[in-house]
């Protein structure tokens, strides 16, 4: 800077990550004398320590993240106090040569201007966020954490999450990140609202979404699934929503195997004659309208594909463990043997998959690729697929080609 007057000034600057963070730099009194000899004023960001201590006191941790932000009402746009705001994340752990899986959760509430910190989060993952005052809340959405340990994240409070349409509206359009191809025909859903598909030119449009921040989930065959926080606002604009191949995603898996028959090593077969449970051929399976695997237990009786926390917002009890299932991802919900909805355990081919999500189920395997599904209650469940009595039952499902005989 150069030709400034001899006086007193009070120096400072912006800088994003400040911004993003509501924190302000601490201005700096300066005093410039009347000489040709340069001044210099150095000034610097706060380095993440310090940040750290400003914003959650000097007891939080050096490895830990911190998300940042303002609560407001969807439709005014005002700041919300007094809000609660709720992050639950997973995190592994080993006791005694095993895996344990654990589920924290912090709790804070906004302030007079809607204000909300919650620090001690983990870096480098994804914390599920959401936020509810006096009747009003937003979806359960994703926050991914960087490993800078800093992020801000709005959230606007609409309708209760269990209203299933509202009067908001969104719109986008889903093209291939390889090549930037439109993509019709792909599925658009607002999680605990309205679906649509896109069109031949990969637009999508909805026009009774609830409002607020909600959790937009994007699932095509042969991509890999895009789960995005959007805002339902008005005036908000075009959503678009690029999606990469499983090819991109996942590295190729060869498996060798054998083809399933009434001879098959599985027992399938012989199950299905003489066995207590519900059973699924292929065949039966082809004529159930499927886009991805999941949507076969979409019609299933006494099984159905939700959240750990849609089950908490009813009035039913939920039989579900905290560390048995996340609650930011799709699960197979049975009902147990005491009338609740229940985690059952999951074997893909005789192998029980701990953990295994629906999400997951729909990349790694298609309708038309499966063989066969076994379905059992707690009572019912054979001792090859029963995970000690949990109260809840299990279900198998195997691919074509497995268990033929050479």
């Amino acid at each position: 800077m150069n030709d400034i007057p001899t006086g007193r000034y009070t120096l400072g600057f912006f800088h994003p990550m400040l911004d993003s963070l509501g924190v302000e730099a601490a201005l700096h009194p300066l005093y410039v004398p009347n000489s040709d000899r340069p001044l210099r004023v150095d000034l610097a960001v706060p380095s993440p320590a310090r940040l750290r201590a400003v914003v959650c006191g000097k007891e939080s941790s050096l490895a830990s993240g911190v998300i940042i932000g303002v609560v407001r009402n969807a439709r005014t746009g005002e700041p919300v106090a007094g809000a609660t705001v709720t992050g639950e994340w997973i995190e592994y752990g080993l006791r005694r040569n095993s895996l344990v899986r654990n589920m924290p959760r912090r709790t804070v509430t906004t302030g007079d201007k809607g204000w909300y910190t919650m620090c001690n989060v983990p870096t480098a993952g994804s914390v599920a966020l959401r936020a509810a005052y006096d009747g009003d809340s937003s979806g359960l959405i994703d926050v991914p954490v960087p490993s800078s340990g800093f992020v801000r994240n709005e959230v606007y409070l609409g309708a209760a999450r269990t209203v299933a349409t509202g009067d908001g509206r969104l719109s986008g359009t889903v093209v291939a990140t390889a090549d930037g191809r439109l993509l019709s025909d792909a599925l658009v859903t607002i999680t605990g609202g309205p679906s649509t598909r896109s069109n031949d030119r990969g637009e999508w449009f909805f026009v009774n979404a609830p409002v607020g921040t909600r959790m937009l989930e994007v699932r095509a065959l042969g991509y890999y699934p895009y789960r995005q926080h959007v805002h339902v606002l008005t005036g908000v604009g075009p959503v678009r929503v690029s999606l990469s191949t499983l090819e991109a995603v996942l590295d190729t898996v060869r498996i060798k195997s054998n083809r399933l028959s009434t001879g098959d090593r599985t027992g399938f077969a012989d199950r299905k004659h003489t066995g207590p449970g519900r059973y699924l051929t292929a065949a039966q399976i082809a004529k159930r309208p499927a886009t991805f695997t999941s949507d076969i237990f979409k019609r299933i009786t006494g099984i159905r594909i939700g959240y750990a926390s849609d089950t908490l917002a009813t009035d039913m009890a939920i039989a579900i463990n905290a560390d048995d299932m996340s609650l930011a991802d799709r699960r197979i919900l049975m009902r147990g043997i005491s009338g609740d909805w229940c985690a059952p355990a999951i074997y893909l081919d005789g192998i029980h998959m701990r953990h295994l999500g629906a999400d997951d189920i729909d990349g790694w395997l298609q309708p038309k690729d499966v063989a066969g599904i076994e379905i059992y209650s707690e009572a019912t469940v054979p001792n090859e697929f029963q995970q000690g009595r949990s109260g809840c039952g299990s279900i198998v499902i195997w691919k074509k080609d497995i268990g033929r005989r050479n």
